[in-house]
């Protein structure tokens, strides 16, 4: 008889407020390997967080909930990133140190405080955290070069994988890879992929090895070790079975979703019509940019140098971006796209020590940061991480925000600003939601939110850094048909990040190739077609 893992036999999920999953039923076997998927907010991130401890799992009437992983397993996941580098902005005491900065917690002494516990600042790295250079799994997951990086500068992709390691060493049980590719660089994730196929065939084999199981939104780059799915949808579970039976609902619900697609793209593109015409009095309503600087260059940059202590981010860069001329940002994990695009948004305070003019205006020359992020509208991971900090904030005021350029509200919105927020919530799927608040929302639908509130005064540039993380497939696809549709509009240029080559749009005729380490570190391509 198979060995019986996890036991959940009619149990509830709840946190401290409320039930979120009224009843659950589901086993896992030793040399099964599981895949959870479903949309945002169906439920999967609950049912993944309350494996993992995050939320209470109790037995109702009857029940019984049996973990063998109970004290022993670890996520990593979008969610616990993001979380990670809150807690480093909330720990940050800049103000405080000569210099005025100040890194935070390394790459090194938050993987050794996975197998020792706590490091108190200023002491001496105990002999765990002087041996990670040689151990194994730091390795496998490439961060030999990153260890005395702080977190907060560290790139999405690099603190996914110091998660990763981190899981690793401190040697839990069971391992919960949520989302595991969003972000990643093709090496990256092909490293990835072995390592999730090699972990969850031996796991039960190798004492050392844990036993590991799959958290995605949408079907898209399954490993082959994957043996069972189970999707949660509207808070229960929609399907548990073998591989086998769910790919067949994945190509049946492909077929219909291909028959309609046309139709639900046509009705998109005029509710986004109606929307923007509705709206239009709350667009751009003030505007400093005057024509003669209208008709330069939106951004420009000459001889870009950025950098800190001996790490070179951006070397000699000279890049232009004219109105109408979308740009396809990419490189692999490290190579500088985020601080590139933080130039831009004023996020990164070495663009005053370079040659950078945004909108006709050298940075640095008496405008204020507000000047500029009027005309900016701005999806990143530093945005999301800003504001999960003001968590209580509700959608209707977060989309009300994008008229404000502000992380919150901190004055009433107006009658005018409510009912345009309703009809920008209601284009993105969250008709009737406009009180629920922000930090409640899945991880995913947070990143959508974001991307609408970005959208809702039709800036100038809108600058997209790896839009649609987290996002399942129906937002996904919602998403791109809204950057695309604005794109065309005339009056916005995209600035966009992605490393998911189907997520290019075709308006993107212009690409920023990074290349760290080699000069020159960047190459320009203009697409013909």
């Amino acid at each position: 008889m198979t060995k019986s893992l996890i036991t959940i036999n009619k149990c509830r999920i709840e946190n401290e407020r409320s039930i979120i999953i009224p009843e659950l039923n589901w086993e896992m076997k030793a040399g099964e390997v599981w895949l959870v998927i479903g949309p945002n907010g169906g439920g999967k991130a609950d049912f993944v967080n309350a494996l993992s401890g995050n939320l209470k799992m109790l037995p109702n009437m009857d029940g019984k909930y049996e973990n063998l992983f109970q004290n022993s397993t670890d996520i990593v996941s979008l969610e616990r990133a993001a979380r990670l580098i809150q807690e480093e902005r909330e720990n940050d005491e800049s103000e405080y140190v000569e210099g005025g900065v100040d890194i935070g917690r390394t790459g090194r002494v938050f993987i050794t405080e996975g197998i020792i516990g706590t490091i108190k600042k200023g002491e001496p790295l105990p002999p765990e955290a002087k041996q990670l250079d040689c151990d194994p799994a730091v390795k496998l997951c490439g961060i030999e070069k990153i260890l005395d990086r702080g977190l907060k500068y560290m790139s999405t992709g690099e603190i996914r994988r110091t998660l990763l390691a981190r899981a690793l060493i401190s040697k839990k049980q069971f391992l919960i890879l949520s989302d595991p590719f969003a972000g990643l660089d093709v090496q990256s994730r092909t490293i990835l992929l072995d390592f999730f196929n090699n972990i969850a065939e031996n796991a039960g084999k190798d004492e050392n090895l844990p036993y590991i199981m799959l958290g995605m939104e949408r079907w898209h780059e399954i490993p082959d070790a994957i043996t069972n799915v189970i999707e949660f949808r509207d808070k229960k579970i929609h399907f548990c079975g073998s591989r086998a039976d769910y790919e067949k609902i994945i190509k049946q619900r492909t077929e219909e979703n291909a028959a309609n697609a046309q139709e639900q793209k046509e009705a998109f593109a005029d509710e986004l019509g109606d929307t923007l015409k509705d709206t239009e009095v709350l667009q751009n309503a003030e505007d400093s940019v005057d024509s003669k600087e209208e008709a330069e260059a939106l951004i420009e940059m000459n001889n870009v140098n950025v950098g800190w202590g001996d790490h070179q981010v951006l070397v000699d860069l000279n890049w232009r971006l004219n109105k109408n001329e979308h740009w396809l940002v990419r490189g692999p994990n490290g190579s500088g796209k985020t601080t590139f695009l933080e130039l831009i948004t004023g996020d990164n305070k070495q663009v005053y020590c370079n040659d950078i003019h945004i909108f006709g205006i050298k940075r640095g020359s008496g405008e204020t940061i507000w000047d500029i992020k009027k005309h900016l509208g701005i999806v990143s991971y530093r945005l999301h991480v800003e504001y999960r900090m003001v968590g209580s904030t509700s959608l209707k005021d977060v989309i009300v925000s994008g008229f404000r350029d502000s992380i919150g509200l901190y004055e009433a919105a107006t009658d005018v600003e409510t009912a345009a927020a309703k009809k920008w919530l209601k284009l993105g799927g969250f008709d009737g939601r406009e009180n629920e608040t922000f930090g409640n929302l899945s991880y995913g639908e947070q990143r959508a939110i974001l991307i609408l509130r970005s959208a809702v005064k039709c800036p100038k540039i809108l600058i997209l850094d790896e839009p649609c993380h987290g996002l399942d497939e129906q937002y996904r696809e919602k998403i791109l048909q809204l950057m695309e549709l604005i794109a065309n509009g005339g009056t916005t240029t995209l600035l966009h990040v992605t490393h998911d080559p189907s997520e290019v749009l075709p308006c993107e005729k212009h690409i920023l190739e990074l290349h760290p380490n080699e000069t020159p570190m960047y190459q320009i391509i203009e697409k013909n077609n």
